[in-house]
C-alpha cells in the first residue's frame, strides 16, 4: 500500500511504525474471509482492509478521528484472524492498537459511552470492586429488558446479562512448593476478572504443577495484565499496569530465578507477550519488558515441554475443543492443547469456523453486545453440531461467553488436565461419566 506521511510525521515512533504495517498491505482481501464482522455483517469497512483504510486516512491526514472511524473500529474484535489469513505479514494487531489510542485522545464520544468505558477500567482490573459490582449487578438484573430497549444503555443490559447468578469465594494467591525438591520454578498470573469469575482455573494449575515437581510463586505487587484498557485505546493506563507487572516478576527472577511466566487467560498472554513491543520506547523498561516477554508462556505450552507421566485415569470425555482467538492467533498456539487433552484420554472435537471469534474479546459483548451474540449463536450452534459432551477452552472471556449461550459445561482446559493427573473432577461435568484407568 502507497503512504503519503510526511518526514515531520515519521519522526513520531509509533506513526513510524504504523507506516511500515500499512506498507505491507497488498489488498488481496484474503482477510476478509475470516474476519469475524465482515462475515456477519457484509460491509468493507468493517472487514481488516477496510479498517486499514480508515486508519491510514484518518495518520496520514493527521486528523482527529471522526464517528465513521470510530464506529468501525469499534466493531473490531482484535481476534486477529486476519493476521493468521494475511499472505504479506500485515501486523494488524499494532497498528488497530495505534488507531484506538488516537481515537481515544482525539475523539469525544457520547456520554453513556465515555461512563460506560471509565466505569469499564475502573472496575475489571481490580478483582475487589469486580467482585462488588457483580453482587450489585444481580440486584439490577431485572431492569436489563428495560435497559436493552434503550439504545445507549444496551452495554450495562449486556453487563447484567453476563453477571453470574453465584460467584465462588476469594481464593487465595496462587502458590505452593511441591513435594520434595522441585524441578522448576514459575510464576503464575493471578489476574484479575478470572480470578474473580473462576479461581479454580489457577487451583487447578497449582494443584497439577506441585504434583509434577514445579514450584509456583505469586509475586508480590502483580496485577492486571492491562489487556482490558489497552483495548480500549486508554494506552498509559495499560502501561502503568504493564511496569507493575515488569516489576514483580523482575524481582522473582533476582530472588529465585524463574523458568517462565504462566498464564492461564489466553487473552492476557498475548497481551504479556507483546508487552516487549509496548514499552519499546521506555528507555526504563524496554529491556526488562523484552525479557518478561520472552518469559511469558500458556499454561499449555509449559505443560507440553514437561516429560509427562501417563494419566491416572482415561475421563474418554467427547470434548469440544474452542480454540481462543487470543491463543491461536495472537500466540499462534494450536497443537499443544489439543495433543495435552488427547494424551490425557480425551476425545477432542473440532468444531467447524474454528478459526472464527465468539463474540467475547474482552470487552466486546459489552460494548458491541448485537454482533457479540450473533457470533456466540454462531459459535455455540457449530460446537453443539459436534456432538460433544463438554466444551474445553483456554480463556475466561470464551468460558463466559459460551457458557452463556450453550446448556454443555465449559471448562478450562487444564481443569481437565489436572482430573486426569489425579486432580478433582470439574464441577461442571455430570457424576455418572464412566472412566477408564490409566495402565501402570
Amino acid at each position: 500500500m502507497q503512504t503519503n506521511f510526511t518526514p515531520e510525521q515519521l519522526a513520531e515512533p509509533q506513526v513510524a511504525h504504523s507506516e511500515t504495517i500499512l506498507r505491507k498491505c497488498v489488498h488481496c482481501g484474503f482477510c476478509l474471509a475470516t474476519c469475524p464482522t465482515y462475515v456477519e455483517l457484509g460491509n468493507e469497512l468493517d472487514s481488516p482492509r477496510g479498517r486499514i483504510y480508515l486508519i491510514k486516512e484518518m495518520l496520514e491526514n493527521g486528523r482527529p478521528a471522526d464517528r465513521e472511524t470510530v464506529t468501525h473500529i469499534d466493531r473490531c474484535l482484535s481476534c486477529l484472524s486476519c493476521m493468521t489469513t494475511c499472505p504479506s505479514g500485515v501486523n494488524y494487531m499494532h497498528l488497530v492498537d495505534h488507531a484506538r489510542a488516537h481515537i481515544e485522545k482525539t475523539y469525544r464520544r457520547p456520554l453513556l459511552d465515555r461512563l460506560t468505558r471509565a466505569a469499564l477500567a475502573r472496575v475489571l482490573p481490580y478483582p475487589g470492586r469486580f467482585r462488588l459490582a457483580l453482587r450489585l449487578a444481580r440486584l439490577g438484573r431485572p431492569f436489563a429488558p428495560l435497559m436493552r430497549a434503550l439504545p445507549g444503555l444496551k452495554p450495562v443490559a449486556a453487563m447484567l446479562a453476563l453477571a453470574p447468578d453465584t460467584m465462588p469465594p476469594a481464593a487465595a494467591a496462587p502458590a505452593a512448593l511441591p513435594e520434595g525438591a522441585p524441578r522448576g520454578r514459575v510464576a503464575l498470573l493471578a489476574g484479575c476478572a478470572q480470578s474473580v469469575l473462576d479461581p479454580g482455573i489457577n487451583a487447578a494449575t497449582v494443584r497439577l504443577l506441585t504434583r509434577l515437581g514445579i514450584e509456583v510463586v505469586a509475586p508480590e505487587g502483580e496485577g492486571c495484565c492491562g489487556a482490558l484498557v489497552h483495548h480500549m485505546g486508554r494506552e498509559e493506563e495499560a502501561l502503568d499496569f504493564a511496569r507493575k507487572n515488569i516489576d514483580a516478576w523482575t524481582r522473582a527472577v533476582e530472588e529465585g530465578g524463574l523458568d517462565a511466566i504462566l498464564i492461564t487467560a489466553s487473552g492476557c498472554g498475548t497481551t504479556i507477550k507483546d508487552y516487549g513491543h509496548m514499552l519499546r520506547l521506555d528507555p526504563g523498561y524496554a529491556e526488562k519488558a523484552a525479557r518478561v516477554s520472552a518469559l511469558a508462556k500458556d499454561i499449555t505450552e509449559y505443560l507440553a515441554e514437561l516429560d509427562l507421566p501417563e494419566p491416572d485415569i482415561r475421563p474418554g470425555l467427547d470434548i469440544a475443543y474452542h480454540s481462543a482467538c487470543s491463543m491461536q492467533h495472537g500466540q499462534k498456539i494450536t497443537r499443544q492443547p489439543r495433543a495435552l487433552l488427547t494424551r490425557a484420554g480425551f476425545i477432542v472435537r473440532e468444531p467447524r469456523e474454528g478459526h472464527l471469534c465468539c463474540g467475547s474479546a474482552g470487552t466486546y459483548n459489552i460494548l458491541q453486545p448485537e454482533i457479540a451474540r450473533r457470533l456466540r449463536d454462531r459459535k455455540v450452534r457449530n460446537i453443539e453440531a459436534t456432538g460433544a459432551e463438554a466444551v474445553a477452552t483456554g480463556n475466561i472471556g470464551c468460558i463466559t461467553q459460551i457458557a452463556s449461550g450453550s446448556n454443555l459445561p465449559v471448562v478450562h482446559t487444564v481443569e481437565l488436565i489436572d482430573w486426569a493427573y489425579g486432580g478433582p473432577k470439574p464441577a461442571c461435568i455430570p457424576e455418572a461419566r464412566p472412566m477408564a484407568v490409566a495402565a501402570e
